[in-house]
This record gives C-alpha cells, structure tokens and sequence, in this order.
C-alpha cells in the first residue's frame, strides 16, 4: 500500500473515452509496439487539452480497458503474451509515466501484462500512476473468463504479493484509490474487499456495450458506490478500431458515480472528456463518519457471512500451476464446475 498524508479535499477527475487501436493484425511484436506508441502519442496530446478544457485542478485521468492493445481474438496466450503484453518496467509504462509527469496527473489504465514470477502466462493488470512517474498501484484483474488470473496460480500468487497485493488500495494525495477492471464491476466481493482496506475510489477502465437503457453494468456501478460509499469513475472505450467486430461494439456511457449513487457527469458515444467531475474528499468522508441508518459501509457485519464463503467451492483455485495451457481451459473449467455445482442442487 503506498501512502502519502499531504492531502487535497477537492478536485476533478475525468473518464477519458477514446478509441482503441487494437494491435490483433499486427504480424510482429515490432508492429504491435509501433501501434501502442501511436496511442500514447495521441493521449500526450488528448490529456493536456482536455485539462486546459476542464480546469488544471484535474488531478485524475482514469482510461479504459485494454486501451493500447484490444482483447485477444484467436491468439494464442504464448502469441498474445509476446505481441500484446507490457513489461512491468517497460517502455510503455515509461511513455505513460511521462504523461503523468508532464501533467501533474493521476493516471490510471489497464493493460495485460507480463510477470517475470509467472512465465507463459500474463495478467490484465489495472495501474494508477502517480505525478512523481511511479507505479503506484498495480491490481490483478480477478474474475476473467478468458485470461489468465492471480486465482488460477493463487498459491505461487500469494506467496509472491501476499493478500494485500492481491486487493491493493494506494492512499495517495487524492484518497484512496483502487481498481476494478472490466466486468468485475458486476462481482460485489471485489470492491468489497478493497473498500475493507480504506477505498475511497474506484477506478473502474472497461470496454463495454453502452445502452441508452440501464445495462447490468451500469446498475452495477451505481450499487457499487451506493454499498461502498465511494466515487466510480468509469471509463469506457469510444470503440475498438483494427480489430473483426464492428467498430461501435463497445463506445460511450463513460461516467462518474458519487458515494450516494449519483451520477454527476457522462458521456456518449465516440471519444470525449465530457465525463469530468468534482471528487469532494471532505463531503465523502463526512458521510462515511456520520453515524445512522444510511451508513451502510460502518453497518456491516462480516462475521455473519465469512463461514459461509469458507464452506463454499465454485471455481477451483490453481488450474494453471506448472502445466501448459491452451485457450479451451477456461471453457472446459467452466464447464466442469457448471457439472459439479449442479450435482450438489447449487444451480
């Protein structure tokens, strides 16, 4: 946890929608970095007007999901790993640092990326830098169906970064800040466990259908805030170019909740820094500190549910210790467990 006591009670922070450039045509790991450049480049550029725009007291830029690479689509993990992956201190986390040096920022994003602890597989990792250029939080995504998780090597995983590395929460100068990637927005124990350990924020990068309805994931975000008694800036992509579906698949709705479950600011469609907002640290912790009936984060009883949680087995922990993998082994896990739970009357 890293941790820092010069506070500032008030700013702004802004979900940045902007298109994704997928790397998944690239022939060769040179092509794949030469696109991810072109992506920082632009943010260099996008970041400081959409600042000059919004206010210079915008202290948080959270990006979207996979904004430098897209998703895999048919790759192999050892091909996605060597043409789609960053290294934990390589060039393009350097590139980034920059950005938030440049602008005295907070950014955060969302990447895959490689861990010399855990060769032949990587991680889609949720980071936050901080203006000095470091790397001050780097979550694991947990919950994935297709990808590599901390879970499916969780003894190793543990051993190397402990529990409080696997639900990381950064008390910097703008509060506490922790990351949900993706769909994990729709898994309550992920945010619960991170709001156990102080979180104040939430930095939620996803790639998403946006709906002009309420979609599952938009309700979840605001129940997320409400239940937390936290901010949700959720930055979604302004769609995903170089890449077989259809461009607008995943654009627009990016948005921030605040810690009653209003949503202050949003956006639609196509790339934009029209989701800014003001992040009151003061009112939020007022609210968490003030006794009653709506202090729902105080109010919880976690003893009445910890027995039940440790009796229970869905998805089997440390399927991808010492074996090789191919992509049917998150399919046929899944299936596997659908059989198993339905034997027991669970589902």
């Amino acid at each position: 946890m890293t941790v820092n006591t010069d506070q500032i009670n008030s700013f702004r922070a802004l979900a940045l929608q902007v298109t994704c450039q997928a790397v998944n045509r690239a022939t060769d790991r040179q092509e794949a970095r030469s696109l991810m450049q072109n992506t920082i480049k632009r943010l260099a550029q996008q970041i400081p007007a959409s600042i000059a725009f919004i206010g210079f007291d915008c202290r948080l830029i959270v990006l979207p999901e996979y904004f430098l690479t897209g998703f895999p689509m048919g790759d192999s993990l050892a091909a996605w790993a060597e043409k789609a992956c960053l290294e934990m201190a390589g060039a393009e986390y350097e590139a980034l640092s920059k950005i938030a040096q440049d602008n005295s920022i907070f950014l955060a994003g969302n990447a895959y990326e490689l861990d010399p602890n855990f060769p032949g597989l990587y991680f889609q990792t949720s980071f936050v830098i901080d203006p000095s250029g470091s790397v001050v939080l780097r979550y694991r995504r947990l919950n994935s169906m297709f990808a590599p998780t901390p879970h499916d090597v969780w003894d190793k995983y543990l051993d190397c970064y402990g529990l409080e590395g696997v639900f990381p929460v950064a008390k910097t100068a703008i509060g506490n800040l922790a990351a949900i990637a993706s769909e994990e927005i729709l898994y309550p124990e992920v945010t619960r466990c991170l709001a156990m350990r102080g979180a104040e924020i939430f930095v939620h990068s996803t790639s998403e259908v946006y709906e002009p309805g309420r979609s599952p994931k938009d309700s979840a975000k605001i129940t997320r805030a409400v239940e937390n008694m936290a901010y949700v800036v959720s930055a979604n992509t302004a769609g995903i170019t170089n890449i077989s579906i259809p461009v607008a698949s995943a654009d627009g709705g990016s948005k921030i909740i605040d810690y009653r479950g209003l949503i202050i600011a949003q956006t639609g469609a196509g790339e934009s820094m029209a989701a800014f907002a003001e992040i009151d640290l003061a009112a939020l912790r007022r609210h968490r500190r003030r006794p009653g009936l709506n202090n729902l984060l105080v109010r919880q009883r976690f003893e009445l549910y910890a027995e039940s949680y440790r009796q229970s087995h869905f998805y089997p922990a440390n399927t991808m210790l010492e074996k090789e993998i191919d992509r049917k082994h998150f399919i046929q896990t899944q299936q596997e467990t659908i059989e198993r739970l339905a034997k027991l009357g669970v589902i």
